[in-house]
């Protein structure tokens, strides 16, 4: 294993404590571990908590800041987060207005960030949540009951942080991050794996002329292993999975595509050319087009294409203003 680090066990305390070194503006972390919260506390607002575990950012700790995150908190490596930790992140940024877990549907996350929400509301603070399942490649995976939450848990962070920014109350901005869940579909496929720190080594291997079909962002089995295809034909084949799940036709919509933490903005770009094609010739039009890194896989080869259908209320909390290290509009 050859990586740019000092010690495995200290690979997510000093990634944390690089970050907010680099934006102080927007972010410090509380003492009780990697929890970071915005530098400046907005009262009067729902406050939004998301995280999971490591090796996916900008996610989740980029997006942190005006029109987004409250709080990220952050596990080791493709690790859930503490009850504890988690508490500590809700405390931190809750409001009188109270807060909103976004948590991404693998069933470690699920289960400690209900736990926690249960000992907020113990004391007194308002929590309610939304999981977010836009993977349509795998029903049930080795670490999820139902789908994969994955990119398109951006979206919620963003359209749920405006509307937020907004001062609307918990029961509009849920509402909200739940229509951005019910309206996105996401897909993916990767060449090469990634090294998780504390493994060592790679998580799956792949020859030469392989490629993985719906493979998930910590590395899990997609829905197929076959022969690599070129860049066109991966496109048709996810999209035509993503256009079939949700009916897009006639419908606007905001594309990300997405590298899994290796795949350059050459391919990215490449990638995206075929997409919107693709889309023009099924009726379906662009509003909006996300291209680079916004939910890794630490260096894993690969992609996903993720598609949410707008409203007119989507569309105006899709270009409010947001501004964190990863994201900004």
């Amino acid at each position: 294993m050859k990586k740019f680090i000092n010690a495995v066990d200290k690979v997510e305390d000093q990634m944390i404590q690089g970050m907010v070194k680099a934006y102080p503006q927007y972010v410090r972390k509380l003492d009780c571990g990697n929890v970071v919260v915005r530098s400046h506390k907005k009262e009067g607002k729902v406050a939004l908590i998301s995280g999971g575990g490591s090796g996916h950012e900008p996610a989740h700790g980029g997006y942190v800041g005006e029109g987004m995150l409250d709080a990220a908190v952050a596990g080791a490596v493709f690790t859930s987060p503490t009850p504890d930790q988690v508490l500590e992140g809700i405390k931190a940024v809750a409001t009188d207005a109270g807060v909103l877990m976004v948590i991404k549907n693998y069933t470690g996350d699920v289960m400690n960030f209900e736990m926690a929400a249960d000992m907020a509301r113990d004391e007194g603070i308002k929590v309610a949540q939304v999981v977010v399942n836009d993977d349509v490649a795998v029903k049930d995976s080795l670490y999820t009951v139902g789908r994969r939450g994955v990119a398109g848990t951006v979206f919620v962070h963003k359209i749920a942080g405006a509307m937020a920014e907004t001062g609307a109350d918990l029961d509009a901005v849920q509402a909200v991050a739940q229509k951005v869940i019910d309206n996105v579909r996401t897909m993916g496929a990767a060449i090469e794996p990634c090294t998780v720190p504390a493994a060592g080594k790679p998580g799956f291997e792949l020859g030469e002329d392989e490629m993985e079909v719906g493979i998930g962002i910590h590395g899990e089995p997609g829905t197929h292993r076959e022969k690599l295809k070129t860049a066109d034909e991966i496109v048709d084949m996810l999209l035509e999975q993503i256009l079939a799940d949700l009916d897009f036709v006639g419908s606007e919509v905001a594309v990300m595509v997405n590298s899994s933490g290796a795949t350059p903005l050459m391919e990215l770009f490449i990638i995206n050319n075929r997409v919107a094609d693709v889309l023009a010739e099924k009726g379906v039009k662009v509003y909006k087009t996300l291209v680079g890194e916004f939910m890794t896989s630490i260096e894993m080869a690969g992609f996903s294409i993720s598609l949410l259908k707008l409203d007119s209320q989507l569309k105006e909390l899709l270009d409010a203003k947001a501004d964190t290290p990863g994201f900004k509009a």
